[in-house]
């Protein structure tokens, strides 16, 4: 459902932010995309969503090539970026009804959908306020709401716990499972293991552009005995360099 293939990025001053990532998110999959800062997670996010143009390589979501067939593409995932300030000038409901405008969510169908998962992120009473007086996590919430409000299949999600308290944390978790219980896919970028560990079917980790180990939880175990996630994390991507 969510395939990248031999993504590469190189940007204009020559640095390779990706070098050659692939893999394969299959329907009833909650995959977890692991790495330190300015591993590239976000680069690749933004590739398989069509933000950046691959130096090379592609993205399929849900059948459709993202450089090919880019609406078809864009109309089948769902995409929360690590960034909720968007449109603050509006108010939640109306940045909501502009992004139903855009997937042609039917009127009866967009209420359903507002309605649901506004009550259970605890925005119901603050719709019909400016995105400008949320706060982080308030914003944070909402365009988790305006990214599922078509019912997308695919989900991509970048560091999508940050800013949510622990209650909507919950909530999003729980959310992933039923998705993904329901036959679709999940990818989401964290640096938080706790999370991964508690989600994931499987883990990809991302350390200089390159994936350099993926697997379940069981397997990562397995092939680094007696080690916690955190262990081998540390040991796959080596320890942050310490100030002068």
């Amino acid at each position: 459902m969510i395939e990248a293939k031999s993504l590469t990025m190189v940007y204009g001053n020559g640095h390779k932010a990706t070098d050659d990532i692939s893999f394969n998110i299959k329907a009833g999959e909650i995959a977890g995309f692991a790495g330190p800062n300015g591993a590239g997670k976000t680069t690749v996010i933004k590739m398989l969503t069509g933000i950046l143009k691959p130096t090379s390589g592609t993205a399929v979501i849900n059948g459709f090539d993202i450089n090919k067939e880019p609406i078809k593409a864009k109309r089948s995932f769902a995409y929360v970026a690590d960034n909720p300030d968007i449109l603050i000038q509006l108010t939640g409901l109306e940045y909501l009804n502009f992004i139903a405008d855009m997937y042609d969510v039917s009127v009866e169908r967009r209420k359903e959908k507002i309605g649901s998962l506004s009550e259970r992120f605890g925005m119901s009473d603050a719709l019909n306020t400016q995105m400008r007086e949320y706060s982080h996590g308030m914003r944070q919430k909402l365009m988790v709401i305006s990214a599922l409000i078509h019912d997308p299949p695919a989900w991509i999600l970048d560091e999508p716990m940050t800013g949510l308290d622990p209650a909507a944390a919950f909530e999003l978790k729980q959310m992933m499972r039923e998705h993904a219980k329901a036959g679709n896919a999940v990818l989401f970028s964290t640096h938080v293991l706790e999370v991964a560990e508690q989600l994931c079917d499987r883990i990809l980790i991302i350390n200089n552009g390159k994936i350099i180990s993926e697997g379940t939880l069981e397997y990562l175990r397995l092939v680094n005995p007696g080690m916690t996630l955190e262990e081998i994390f540390v040991k796959l991507t080596g320890r942050p360099e310490k100030e002068s």
